[in-house]
């Protein structure tokens, strides 16, 4: 089975979501710096474009987002220790992500999606990798039989 099947079944779907955004929330706060205010800048001007576009983004992205993670997770599996296997593969997992975020921000027709993430690019992968941890904890706790 693959992550995004068992994932998003509708009796998971939306406490996933909540996991996800709630796990954003908690990366943002932990940003510090310029780099930090920078990054809640522009979250800030994402949540500003409508109400829950924040939720509604993840929803969306998610099963793309697990599609691309789920060799790295079933290596893991195969391993015996997916979430440690994410948390070593870190990089790799940080460049799925971002392939998928990366193509969806190409058709948006959205300026302020789009420029927000251009200006943020280069600094993105640092933040993934960053939270591939608390990420594959999310994974974890709704992939455990």
């Amino acid at each position: 089975m693959a992550l995004s099947d068992g994932l998003l079944d509708a009796n998971k779907r939306a406490m996933v979501v909540d996991d996800c955004c709630n796990m954003i929330d908690n990366q943002l706060a932990a940003k510090s710096g310029i780099g930090g205010m920078a990054l809640k800048a522009a979250f800030a001007a994402l949540k500003g474009v409508k109400p829950g576009y924040i939720p509604y983004v993840v929803e969306q992205l998610l099963p793309q987002c697990f599609t691309a993670i789920d060799p790295i997770w079933s290596e893991g599996v195969k391993e015996g220790d997916p979430v440690e296997h994410l948390i070593s593969k870190r990089s790799l997992t940080a460049d799925a992500l971002l392939s998928v975020t990366d193509k969806r921000v190409q058709t948006t027709k959205r300026a302020i999606v789009r420029s927000t993430y251009e200006k943020l690019r280069g600094s993105a992968k640092q933040h993934v990798e960053e939270a591939v941890p608390d990420l594959a904890k999310v994974i974890s706790n709704y992939t455990k039989a």
